[in-house]
């Protein structure tokens, strides 16, 4: 047999997508449908299946294979693969199996208090459950920073964001920090001359459903091969072949749900549109989570929030909710592009959004690197919300440092991708502009085949065959470059 190696690694890789699939089931279910009662079982459950790939995966046998298949004749998408699976080994390889299980169980047991401790403002019962899931992302952080020879943060960074270190987000922050602040500054100011007026509700859930599954559809995602649901916070999960998205109401909200789900549903766009011919191989996985982040941005921010889109959405908010004064064309773009900084980060604005990323970034690295406890996560909020946005959290947990569900689970590392998502989105929107000069007009007809096209063709269709550098510089022309971000937010803002 040709290649014998390399076959016995896409039969073990299959194997655990298999499993994979059944876990990002499992835990979609977890979220978005599960009673209260079977948390403690479920947990149980996830951390077995955690277990049992990961002993799949860390078999002896695995790096023998890998050993030998860097020495068979491999083709370019073949050795792309490889390059993966051996990523995937060695990033396994590192941790032992009971400390795999011990964070599945703290992260579920977290997590599942989380719920009912964030609308409570308990911040004494969440930093407890917390505390335990720190311990054991500090002792993972440990061993893979020993492995690479780098900083126990950069070491978990690398598992969401491969080749990124946090010297290169410190440049990229810098800069940000450089010019954002005086830029919101300028435009909450601009804004302040042109009163709006709000959308006045109530609007109904089941209204509000109808013009996202309608707006879902116009996005071109896949209805035989995904759906749409509500949990706590919106989330994209499943499979390419069974995408689970999420989204939560507010009868007095009229488009947060909305633009929630227009967000998941670039994540889920890039899912469903993931390399079929390679599916069950890491090569057939999507590159990143800041290039996955840049797809639903893309979708949300870009494309979602433009003229051209809000016009074309005006008309089936009227027909679903009835005319009012908000909807006047000016008055509803005026008002989905408002620039207002605010406590939540899943309802900022694009051009506040990256102040509460880096706030994030800065108090994890600090967290992992053991710089800080949980103890201090509170007051340091506090202090970074007011130096970037002017708003205070103290005392007020629910709406500042137990705001998100990343850190429930140990998802240290995962924050920075938003930002870096937005500057991929800018830039890529800038290169899909530039290659089809009739994009805005065609966007206003309600028209986005080129567009997607593009999308497909520069990102998509590629999954993980390319790193993200390589990804990024073949769609565009250049490295990952922020002047376009910052030009974006100047030309719409101001």
């Amino acid at each position: 047999m040709e290649n014998k190696n390399y076959q016995q690694l896409t039969r073990t890789f299959t194997r655990l997508s298999r499993f994979s699939h059944l876990s990002s089931i499992a835990s979609w279910d977890m979220f978005a449908m599960m009673p209260p009662g079977g948390s403690a079982a479920r947990g149980e459950a996830l951390a077995e299946l955690s277990v049992l790939q990961h002993q799949i995966l860390t078999d002896k046998q695995v790096a023998q294979w890998i050993a030998g298949a860097e020495q068979e004749a491999l083709n370019d998408v073949e050795q792309a693969n490889l390059r993966e699976m051996t990523r995937h080994y060695q990033q396994a390889a590192l941790l032992p199996e009971s400390l795999v299980e011990a964070k599945s169980l703290a992260g579920s047991k977290c997590e599942h208090a989380w719920r009912t401790q964030r609308p409570a403002n308990d911040w004494a019962g969440f930093s407890a459950n917390l505390k335990e899931v720190v311990k054991v992302s500090r002792e993972e952080a440990k061993l893979r920073a020993e492995a690479k020879g780098c900083t126990p943060y950069d070491a978990l960074l690398d598992i969401f964001e491969p080749d990124m270190t946090s010297a290169q987000l410190d440049v990229l922050f810098a800069d940000l920090k450089s010019w954002l602040p005086d830029l919101l500054q300028q435009v909450v100011e601009k804004q302040t001359r042109t009163p709006l007026i709000a959308p006045t509700g109530p609007f109904p859930i089941a209204t509000q459903r109808e013009l996202g599954l309608e707006t879902m559809a116009q996005l071109g995602f896949d209805f035989n091969a995904g759906r749409l649901d509500v949990s706590a916070h919106p989330f994209c999960g499943g499979v390419p072949e069974d995408v689970r998205i999420t989204t939560r109401y507010d009868e007095q909200e009229l488009l947060s749900a909305l633009f929630g789900v227009v967000h998941e549903t670039g994540h889920a766009r890039y899912e469903q549109n993931l390399p079929r011919n390679w599916l069950g191989q890491p090569i057939a996985l999507a590159r990143s989570t800041a290039i996955h982040e840049s797809q639903s941005l893309f979708f949300e921010m870009q494309l979602g929030r433009s003229n051209a889109f809000l016009k074309r959405l005006l008309p089936s908010v009227v027909a679903r909710f009835g005319d009012q004064p908000a909807f006047s064309e000016e008055n509803f773009i005026a008002w989905n592009q408002r620039v207002k900084p605010g406590f939540i980060r899943v309802d900022a604005d694009e051009v506040s959004y990256p102040a509460h990323v880096v706030l994030r970034y800065e108090i994890e690295r600090a967290l992992i690197n053991g710089e800080i406890e949980v103890d201090d996560i509170p007051a340091l909020w506090n202090e970074k919300m007011q130096s970037w946005l002017g708003l205070s959290t103290e005392g007020n947990y629910r709406n500042g440092c137990m705001q998100d569900i990343h850190w429930t689970d140990g998802g240290f590392g995962y924050f920075p991708s938003y930002t870096l998502g937005a500057m991929y989105a800018a830039q890529l929107f800038h290169a899909a502009r530039t290659a089809l000069p009739d994009l805005d007009n065609a966007i206003a007809q309600g028209d986005f085949s080129a567009l997607f096209d593009w999308l497909r063709q520069n990102i998509w269709q590629h999954g993980s065959r390319f790193t993200t550098a390589q990804l990024i510089e073949s769609a565009t022309g250049e490295g990952l470059d922020s002047k376009y971000f910052r030009a974006h937010l100047t030309a719409r803002y101001l």
